[in-house]
């Protein structure tokens, strides 16, 4: 076992004062003395709404196995209610686009170096970095430096392009937490413990969507054909996706004259942005509902869906509804990206990936106009036997995704750290 996978002293009952440090000896000198009775400590960094809910399934799962251990670090509301003492709010890691980041990155780096120096003062037995890549695999790599074993929960898209990125993420976790059963593999061919533990949203999503319940939540009549819209979660999203995708859904409503429409927004900033550009479209007012959030709801009550290419798509796979995934990025970002072979894959839609087929159209970059996704669209509406036959291979992408996630990740947290009390 290596030095920074060594099993820290103690594992949630009192420590043996003999008991052999986890930190290299070059190191010891540096670090405060260690407390021979103190419980099992466990750090923590999430940096976004998402990253939240999963520390928070991850902590309660540890608590369960090591009752008396203290975590810490940076979280949001749910980690706090699994009883993590956030010295920070996730929401002081929640910056997004290239100006934002610039913008802030003086007060992240100051934010990462105040709180290295912390864990390094409470003597973490491990650190989970989850997800935000961008800023906790240099705190993780920091902290094994120091002997602190590290996990880094959630994979970054290693499976479509940087596959060398696998490498330095190895060079920062001793163990990586993947929510997709592709991504072992990609780290096994660079030396990385990693390990799958199924997705969260399996766990939450049920196998057989209630859709007259959804339609009922949403109000929308049972018999009616629904489309739900998703540009995106993102204002970048929405400023290149919005205006395409409305008037694809404007062809939709032509052609179809009993056609409601449903469009949710993940932030009341979303919502505006959409309300803009429903303004302008050619859509009749009547027939369109701008929802705040609800984006599961939307998709289970709809007949299809029309989306950004992204973690909504599978959201759509779970709520086993058939779909149309769309994506544009910079016309020079994508030169860039093809120029360099920077992308290692055909199929961008997880759905798509997940099973080894196109089974949901992907309309990417020039191909993804108003009219062409309008085809699309409607392809579904005109074909419900497909759309039925469809569903059989969801639900088997489901159960393969179906793993008790938050327990798996605590198991594979545990094996750092040795047997329970």
């Amino acid at each position: 076992m290596s030095a920074t996978q060594a099993p820290a002293p103690g594992t949630g009952a009192a420590r043996d004062a003999t008991s052999a440090s986890p930190y290299p000896a070059a190191v010891q000198a540096d670090l405060p003395s260690a407390d021979p009775a103190r419980a099992l400590r466990v750090g923590l960094c999430a940096g976004e709404a998402s990253g939240d809910l999963l520390g928070a399934g991850l902590v309660q799962q540890l608590r369960a196995r090591f009752p008396g251990a203290e975590f810490a670090g940076i979280g949001g509301a749910a980690m706090r209610a699994a009883g993590v003492d956030t010295w920070h709010d996730a929401s002081e890691l929640a910056v997004m686009g290239l100006s934002e980041v610039l913008r802030h990155l003086p007060r992240l780096l100051s934010l990462r170096r105040r709180l290295r120096r912390r864990l390094l003062d409470w003597r973490p037995d491990v650190f989970i970095g989850i997800d935000a890549p961008d800023f906790n695999l240099g705190l993780e790599r920091a902290l094994k430096r120091r002997g602190v074993p590290t996990v880094h929960y959630v994979s970054p898209s290693v499976w479509a392009w940087r596959e060398g990125r696998a490498a330095k993420i190895g060079r920062s976790a001793d163990r990586v937490l993947c929510l997709f059963p592709m991504e072992p593999a990609i780290y096994a061919r660079h030396g990385i413990d990693a390990r799958f533990v199924g997705h969260p949203m399996a766990d939450a999503m049920p196998l057989n969507p209630d859709r007259r319940r959804a339609r009922a939540e949403l109000g929308l009549d049972d018999g009616a054909p629904v489309l739900a819209v998703l540009p995106g979660s993102r204002l970048g999203e929405i400023a290149r996706l919005g205006a395409i995708f409305l008037e694809a859904a404007a062809h939709v409503a032509a052609r179809l004259p009993a056609l409601r429409i449903v469009v949710p927004a993940a932030t009341p900033e979303c919502g505006d942005a959409i309300r803009a550009l429903l303004s302008r479209s050619a859509l009749p007012v009547d027939r369109v509902r701008l929802l705040d959030g609800q984006a599961r709801e939307a998709m289970t009550a709809a007949d299809v869906v029309l989306l950004a290419s992204g973690t909504a798509t599978l959201e759509a796979m779970l709520a086993k509804r058939p779909m149309v995934v769309g994506y544009r990025i910079a016309p020079s970002t994508y030169r860039i990206v093809k120029a360099l072979g920077m992308l290692k894959v055909d199929r961008y839609a997880l759905p798509n990936v997940l099973a080894g087929e196109t089974i949901a159209p992907e309309l990417m970059q020039d191909e993804c106009t108003p009219t062409r996704l309008a085809e699309a669209v409607l392809a579904w509406f005109a074909d419900p036997a497909a759309a039925t036959a469809l569903e059989p291979v969801y639900r088997d992408l489901h159960l393969a995704l179906r793993r008790d996630a938050s327990a798996s990740a605590a198991d594979a947290v545990a094996g750092l750290l040795g047997p329970a009390p």
